[in-house]
């Protein structure tokens, strides 16, 4: 079985290539539906998604119904169906975050990025989504931008922490 402890980006692959490395990926794993899960998870690290045309895909290579890998991936959140951005946003909502301002970060990051929740700009820097708890209450409101925390975050303070992140404004 082949290792991909550390995937790379495949972005610049052609989606010929990408087809063939996730076939590749299939065998690997011996078609087995006990399997799924991985598959998928290497299939969204390749194509950096799951779209429509990548479940059929492997319900074809894995001779699954439809139903069944679009089942997986709709059910668990962890897995997305959308192109995401270079840099994911995520507003934390939960309570401490929401009374003390994290409604207002999300109105503020929607009307600077243009998007909703769950949307990407257009240029594919950023996503935007929302999460319960980001586990920072005591310096409540925050917000994480890929792997780093943000925290006490003001609605003016979003455009200094986007600007170190490429924004130029819309």
């Amino acid at each position: 079985m082949s290792k991909m402890v550390n995937p790379c980006k495949y972005e610049e692959l052609s989606d010929e290539e990408k087809y063939e490395l996730l076939k590749k990926v299939i065998n690997d794993y011996q078609r087995k539906e006990s399997n799924l899960i991985q598959i998928l998870h290497l299939a969204q690290v390749i194509f950096g998604y799951l779209p429509f045309e990548v479940q059929t895909f492997i319900a074809r290579e894995m001779d699954l119904p439809f139903s069944k890998v679009n089942g997986v991936v709709t059910f668990y959140s962890f897995f997305s169906t959308r192109p995401k951005g270079k840099h994911l946003i995520r507003v934390c909502l939960g309570t401490a975050c929401y009374v003390r301002g994290g409604k207002k970060l999300l109105s503020r990051l929607k009307e600077m990025l243009g998007i909703d929740v769950g949307e990407t700009t257009e240029d594919k820097q950023f996503t935007l989504e929302v999460m319960r708890c980001i586990g920072a209450c005591g310096l409540a409101p925050s917000i994480m931008i890929n792997e780093e925390v943000y925290q006490r975050v003001t609605p003016d303070k979003l455009q200094q922490i986007l600007t170190e992140r490429g924004y130029s404004g819309r």
